[in-house]
């Protein structure tokens, strides 16, 4: 079945849902990956460990490429902090960057009206603004070591909920979670990001709640988050390929005619 609104969203071509994580600890590392990739997949993620090395520098030279870039650092802190933070990113030019849902209304209200402010004050595209739900590495027993015993599936509903009464584009939610978001947040316009891409005989190293770009996609993902199965990949350009072929094949499952 369609999720909610799928109908009335702008279809996203299935080789631009494909963000390809660069999760590698140099710039020549990561150039390599965007050289070769770039023309067939939508966009990168930068994250925690290539813009530790790199710094902004790097996010701003790949921006300036029109190349879209994903700013995946997470902020967590008190609004005014992250406020400032996700004005410097949209001033490094990305297209999307995150912030953790826990942070609060507060925090997410903050960022989202003085990102947009100042996006409009200085002619600056407004980056996507998401929000990170529950990890795809926690689990229950993960939840409940920091207080919370909601399930996973909860948790990453309600702070969905919050995110979309906050303003922001959307979400970051593990595969197994979309679908009851959908359900729940019917704005054709929220965007769903999901990691933890696996291949069907791949193992799920470090990550716990996972499936494979054609089933996440079938079931309302937007962004699909994908590292090792394209970066690990023998054949890079091969495993874009298979992954585009899979998510085309679940969409012409879901829409025969």
């Amino acid at each position: 079945m369609p999720y909610a609104s799928e109908a009335t969203r702008s279809p996203i071509q299935a080789k631009d849902r494909i963000i390809v994580a660069l999760d590698v600890d140099s710039t020549a590392k990561a150039e390599e990956l965007i050289d070769k990739l770039s023309d067939s997949v939508g966009a990168f993620k930068i994250g925690m460990q290539l813009f530790t090395a790199a710094g902004p520098s790097f996010v701003r030279k790949v921006a300036e490429k029109g190349i879209n870039v994903f700013l995946d650092l997470k902020y967590h802190d008190i609004p005014n902090t992250v406020a400032r933070a996700g004005i410097e990113a949209a001033k490094l030019g990305v297209w999307m960057f995150n912030v953790h849902a826990s942070g609060g209304g507060e925090m997410m209200r903050r960022t989202f009206g003085d990102v947009a402010e100042t996006c409009d004050k200085f002619s600056i595209a407004r980056p996507l603004i998401i929000a990170v739900t529950v990890l795809t590495s926690s689990n229950q027993e993960t939840l409940a070591e920091t207080g919370i015993s909601a399930t996973p599936m909860d948790q990453v509903v309600r702070l969905a909920q919050l995110t979309s009464n906050c303003g922001l584009d959307g979400i970051v939610a593990s595969p197994l979670e979309v679908t009851a978001v959908r359900s729940q947040i019917h704005s054709c316009d929220f965007v769903i990001v999901t990691p933890g891409i696996r291949s069907e005989s791949a193992t799920s190293d470090d990550q716990k709640r996972v499936t494979s770009a054609g089933a996440a996609a079938s079931n309302g993902s937007d962004y699909l988050v994908i590292g090792r199965p394209i970066t690990a990949a023998p054949d890079r350009l091969s495993a874009v390929e298979s992954i585009v072929k899979e998510i085309e094949m679940r969409a012409e499952a879901r829409d025969p005619n």
